[in-house]
């Protein structure tokens, strides 16, 4: 057995044998005392072809010109093509080897990837035409692979840059194997930079801005630049102060030059400096908007990969009815590519539901129709449901990727709470409901709403419906209101624990302000019901006054 592992830092290629396979190997050979990139060897028709990149030669292209040597034996000496270096012949591009060759059909294929690909795959197929010692020809052939429908958060929504397909005589099938990149969200380091520059950037134009209505006027002054008066006794050093002190003087004059021509050059008072204050305030918001969703939303929250090896997909559920469909539509085609997304629930409580084609999504959506129109269908029992996490989010709610994954990474921690964006405070005698605002004044929560929660569906919905729970649900359907309230109170009733936890969004948008068809469109009356419920489920379930700490987990996320 042996191995070609890419070496071109040492500025060669060697070729490895294997004393104990695969732990133990010793150097076999040097093949080329050349830097090649992507290496491969081939037998194809009684002859060993190596082809590879060198990338480090003057004007060398990053897709990587090709360069072919022959052989009789891996072992003996390499033959440069008489054509070296050669680039592929596919409309004059040029493509690196992002695999091994593989025959099919008598036929040699070459694998190649183009550099620099932003999004979707940079795979290419080649069919090599004719390979000699004296002349090479390949053209490309259909390579049917389906770019991502997640976009950039699916496996390869940055690139697809290898892929290795072979033949396996035991099973009679041919296997192939792909990798890939993911747009990373999880170098919190470069998000810092990035975010604290678009601040900075920010904030040198808030001082343009200033200066340019006049409201700001900045003048360096000269004595600045005048040196220190110690008695010096080196000529030298006299000369050095003196010319420094010039420079310092003309660099300060130029500066105050150029801030008396900026000041006041844009009359705010006129229809165009209007225009012009309105642009900059824009771009200003624009700006400060990036640097946010930089620092806050992200640095590691995307990862969609497992703790401790389980939970890492969820089902997100919504309920929704006819009215809504249009911000049904806006909701599935969103959220649908977030990357621990498996599948989307529609709980269809009224009207004529969406057919399949009407909803766009890169994660299969089923819709289920219910029979009654009641909030308690926001947590019926569903055995099609095939992962143990759901995310029960409004269908008027929305939020990056970034922010849902953060939330889906906390519940993996916690899977026996709830964990949600929306933090709320029951205090009082009687309980009254409090708002998010209310919560962060008095420093603690002791529950979330479930219209945006993660939560282990058959724990959550097993207690929803159990027979203690009956009491709180008939409530529910009286009030149609208030089944997050007792779903709160049925987890705090069931351990002595914290049962909720909260995760802060870097921006949330509801909908709702905008549609005018939630039930919670009039506040004041909507808390009032609230503080109802409150009442009466504490009557049944105990009371809900312990109250969590904001910035309690120590990650970030709750503060």
């Amino acid at each position: 057995v042996y191995m070609m592992p890419e070496s071109s830092k040492n500025g060669d290629l060697r070729l490895y044998r294997a004393l104990d396979f695969p732990l133990k190997w010793t150097l076999e050979k040097v093949l080329l005392e050349k830097p090649l990139v992507d290496s491969v060897i081939i037998n194809f028709r009684g002859s060993y072809w190596l082809i590879g990149s060198d990338l480090s030669s003057y004007g060398a292209k990053q897709n990587g010109e090709l360069s072919i040597w022959y052989s009789s034996s891996p072992l003996a000496p390499w033959n440069p093509h008489r054509h070296n270096t050669i680039g592929s012949m596919d409309n004059g591009s040029s493509f690196r080897n992002g695999g091994r060759p593989f025959v099919y059909d008598g036929d040699l294929y070459r694998i190649g990837k183009q550099s620099g690909g932003v999004s979707g795959h940079s795979i290419k197929v080649f069919r090599v035409e004719i390979l000699t010692a004296n002349e090479y020809k390949e053209i490309e052939v259909p390579f049917v692979f389906d770019k991502p429908r997640k976009g950039r958060n699916a496996w390869n929504g940055a690139r697809s840059h290898h892929l290795d397909v072979q033949w396996l005589p035991s099973s009679q099938l041919w296997i192939g194997v792909m990798d890939g990149d993911r747009v990373s969200s999880n170098d919190s380091v470069h998000r810092l930079t990035i975010g604290y520059m678009f601040y900075g950037v920010t904030l040198l134009l808030v001082l343009l801005l200033g200066g340019l209505i006049g409201a700001i006027r900045c003048t360096i002054p000269l004595r600045w630049c005048v040196p220190h008066t110690e008695k010096r006794d080196d000529f030298f050093h006299s000369k050095q102060q003196f010319f420094l002190k010039y420079k310092l003087s003309s660099l300060f004059s130029s500066l105050n030059k150029l801030g008396s021509l900026l000041g006041g050059r844009i009359n705010y008072r006129t229809w165009k400096g209007r225009v012009y204050v309105v642009l900059v305030i824009l771009v200003l918001i624009f700006l400060t908007c990036l640097g946010t969703h930089c620092i806050y939303g992200g640095n590691g929250a995307e990862e969609p990969y497992p703790i401790k090896g389980r939970y890492s997909q969820f089902t997100l559920l919504t309920m929704t009815y006819d009215a809504r469909l249009w911000n049904l539509k806006m909701f599935v085609e969103h959220y649908s590519k977030c990357a621990s997304v498996r599948e989307i629930v529609v709980i269809w409580n009224k009207g004529r539901p969406p057919v399949q084609n009407e909803l766009k999504s890169a994660v299969p959506v089923r819709v289920r129709v219910e029979d009654k129109n009641t909030l308690n269908n926001r947590f019926n029992m569903d055995e099609k449901i095939k992962t143990r996490a759901v995310m029960e989010l409004d269908d008027d709610i929305m939020m990056p990727c970034d922010d849902l994954e953060r939330g889906f990474k906390v519940w993996r921690e916690h899977p026996d709470r709830i964990v949600g964006y929306y933090p709320r405070l029951a205090e009082g005698t009687p309980l009254e409901y409090r708002n998010e605002r209310y919560a962060r004044q008095q420093g603690g929560y002791n529950m979330v709403l479930t219209g945006a929660a993660f939560m282990d569906h058959g724990l959550a919905f097993e207690r929803y419906w159990s027979k203690k729970a009956e009491v709180g649900r008939k409530m529910v359907d009286s009030f149609f209101n208030c089944e997050d309230v007792l779903l709160n109170f049925l987890f705090a009733n069931a351990s002595s624990m914290s049962t909720v936890e909260y995760v802060k969004p870097a921006w949330a948008i509801d909908m709702s302000k905008f549609s005018g068809v939630a039930i919670s469109r009039n506040t004041q009356a909507h808390y009032h019901v609230r503080s109802k419920c409150l009442a009466k489920f504490s009557e049944v379930y105990g009371n809900l006054t312990a109250k969590r700490l904001f910035s309690s987990r120590g990650d970030g996320w709750d503060v």
